[in-house]
């Protein structure tokens, strides 16, 4: 019996060779959300939810700080009274001084944020209101006011809710989680990328994004390369920047970068190869095993160098094929993916 088969036709040219990769996609601004004071969580005028959106410095969630209010309110009384009790002194011993700080208590307001206090003119001042406590006390008062500030928690940047652990009326305590937010705007890769291929990668090179289904693609750019190789699989990290519709965290994605162009070389499908370094050639009607160089693999395709233009070689393959088998010829295929 003899095999019908099918051949193509060699024809050396410039192959361009690109480095399939594949990772999933994250939000390149994303923190996750965590308390650093104690309360419970109020109500605000958006709930806090999975896939709610704020602007940049728009409130996240309030924690309930009547508790830490009263006590700032306390300080600032403490304060307050702390200035007021020096004033006679002031008028006596430096009265170059005294209006300065008159000022300051007629400016004071309880439910606004604490100013500096007045700059001393000479050591004598500095030591006297040292003595009385009262940097001491300003000082506490300032302390308080920043913690304040951390019963609330504003939006660092527009973006999406995309995790939330806590519920309104929940108690929450320091140091736990309470959610996670990110930008939607803009998604880093990171891929894996041979390091034979190392001297190619270069920052601000564009990279072909797609999906699985090669249905989407968008357009990417190399913003950073790890100065590290895996010593284990010999790969090097870099990351890829991509924006655009249709991109959410965790997508998984394939990248295309384009590596190099080998010159004189054929493009073959991997099943024609035998153990990586041959393929069959037909010759009249004869199978010839032939050696050839393999300069590239990828997952469905091989570059090949080493043949001549014009030579026949399967362009599918045969089973149980061996060197000199009798074959018969019936088709000649242009493209050896077909």
């Amino acid at each position: 019996n003899v095999n019908s088969v099918f051949v193509q036709t060699v024809a050396n040219k410039d192959v361009a060779i690109q480095i399939s990769a594949s990772g999933n996609i994250v939000a390149k601004n994303k923190i996750e959300l965590y308390s650093e004071v104690q309360g419970v969580l109020v109500p605000i005028n958006k709930e806090f939810k999975p896939g709610t959106s704020y602007q940049k410095g728009e409130t996240i969630l309030k924690i309930d700080n009547q508790e830490h209010l009263a006590n700032l309110q306390a300080q600032k009384s403490n304060l307050f009274n702390s200035i007021a009790s020096i004033m006679p002194d002031l008028r006596l011993d430096y009265p170059n001084e005294f209006q300065k700080w008159e000022e300051y208590l007629n400016l004071f307001d309880f439910d606004k944020t604490t100013p500096p206090l007045p700059e001393t003119n000479s050591d004598k001042e500095k030591f006297f209101i040292s003595g009385r406590n009262i940097y001491t006390t300003y000082y506490n008062v300032k302390n308080l006011e920043v913690r304040l500030s951390k019963y609330a928690i504003r939006a660092p940047f527009n973006g999406v809710l995309t995790e939330a652990l806590v519920n309104q009326g929940t108690l929450i305590r320091q140091g736990q989680k309470l959610g996670e937010f990110i930008d939607p705007s803009n998604y880093e890769m990171e891929i894996a990328v041979n390091a034979n291929y190392k001297e190619l990668m270069q920052i601000g090179k564009t990279v072909e994004l797609h999906d699985l289904e090669k249905t989407k693609s968008w357009q990417g750019k190399v913003i950073r390369i790890n100065g590290k190789i895996d010593q284990a699989s010999q790969t090097l990290k870099v990351f890829i920047q991509v924006a655009g519709e249709g991109l959410k965290e965790g997508m998984y994605l394939e990248a295309d970068l384009q590596a190099k162009t080998e010159q004189d070389a054929f493009e073959i499908s991997r099943k024609l190869l035998v153990n990586n370094e041959n393929v069959y050639q037909v010759k009249d009607t004869v199978l010839i095993l032939t050696p050839v160089r393999t300069v590239y693999f990828s997952d469905q395709t091989a570059v090949i160098k080493g043949l001549e233009n014009g030579t026949k070689i399967l362009s599918k393959p045969v089973p149980g094929a061996y060197d000199g088998m009798i074959v018969k010829v019936i088709g000649n295929t242009t493209n050896s993916n077909e």
